[in-house]
């Protein structure tokens, strides 16, 4: 047994006492030694993991981004970036969550077009696209490329349009999910060409990929980031690709512009957001840790691969964009004459 002498109990009032360093001293001492963290010395965002909502079944274009993302802020951040896919009704069921989340910054979502579309598509969302969210960042982009099974005999634009003349039953087309920037392009393709097309929703962009590789549905109007390894691998042949210039990832694949069909422009947008009251500074600490992310050596080199456009945009930057989105999807879902869904 443990036996408290006269010397102990007097040494006991310092012990205690010591135990009781300010804790700027504790910080100071931690920075001198080990450096400052990586995001702010002051900053005392996060102290526990932050989870990413992806609205979107795994393997689509916003998923395949995240999951990129998520370990190289988890570094910066010091803290576990979990990613969490809640698919549904066009990505309204994750949204919804992240809406009506603690706006602390550990629950955020992770959108693409379909986030600036839902507005014009659907009579009634369960949040407001504008008012209950925050924006933190504008990622990336990506075109959208018209694909085929090799078993379609079309090898050009025109080849194409001509044979779905002829032949309108051939055209099933896979789209990853309601509202998309693939779904609105498909629309795009058919007012364009007046081809009486199938469309064939997903709820993906990688689920609508894979059936096309199955030869369930003979194309696809897909993100390069879902399909362009399919092509290069010889497994999908690739028609035409939205966008100004040709994308680094197919270089071979001509624009839909150069070959003289300058309505199919379509272009997937991917963006984080949180909810409305999160504090600036935590959104602030969160777009810092992004950007780093997507400027990181190993992130950057598999986001081009798949032909992903790295942004990286400040929170201003993409609220404006947001806006400009759904201004833009209003007009070519009213053109296309696609009917709200109650």
């Amino acid at each position: 047994m443990f036996l408290r002498t006269r010397r102990t109990q007097q040494a006991e009032p310092r012990l205690r006492n010591a135990r009781r360093v300010p804790q700027y001293i504790v910080a100071t001492a931690w920075v001198l030694a080990f450096g400052p963290p990586v995001i702010a010395a002051d900053q005392a965002f996060p102290t526990r993991p932050v989870r990413i909502i992806v609205p979107l079944a795994p393997g689509g274009g916003t998923d395949n981004l995240t999951r990129i993302m998520a370990p190289k802020m988890s570094e910066l951040l010091g803290q576990q970036v979990i990613v969490d896919n809640r698919p549904g009704a066009g990505g309204q069921i994750g949204s919804e969550v992240v809406a009506k989340a603690v706006p602390d910054g550990y629950t955020i979502l992770n959108v693409e077009s379909s986030f600036a579309s839902n507005p014009s598509l659907f009579s009634k969302l369960p949040y407001d696209t504008i008012k209950d969210f925050a924006p933190v960042s504008l990622l990336a982009m990506t075109p959208n490329v018209l694909i085929v099974h090799p078993s379609v005999p079309a090898k050009t634009l025109k080849e194409l349009v001509a044979l779905g003349k002829a032949r309108p039953a051939l055209f099933t087309f896979a789209m990853g999910g309601l509202g998309t920037a693939t779904h609105l392009g498909i629309e795009q393709f058919k007012a364009a060409t007046k081809i009486d097309l199938v469309i064939v929703p997903y709820k993906s962009g990688g689920l609508a990929t894979a059936d096309t590789l199955a030869g369930h549905v003979s194309m696809l109007f897909g993100g390069t980031s879902s399909a362009s390894q399919y092509v290069r691998a010889g497994r999908l042949r690739a028609i035409a690709v939205t966008g100004e210039t040709r994308n680094a990832s197919l270089p071979e694949v001509p624009t839909f512009k150069e070959l003289g069909m300058n309505e199919v422009d379509s272009v997937s947008t991917f963006g984080s957001v949180a909810p409305a009251a999160t504090p600036k500074e935590t959104i602030n600490a969160l777009n810092a840790a992004m950007r780093k992310a997507l400027q990181s050596a190993e992130v950057r080199q598999l986001l081009l691969t798949r032909g992903y456009d790295i942004v990286g945009s400040t929170p201003e930057q993409f609220g404006a964009s947001i806006r400009s989105d759904i201004a833009k999807w209003e007009k070519v879902v009213k053109d296309s004459k696609i009917a709200r869904i109650n």
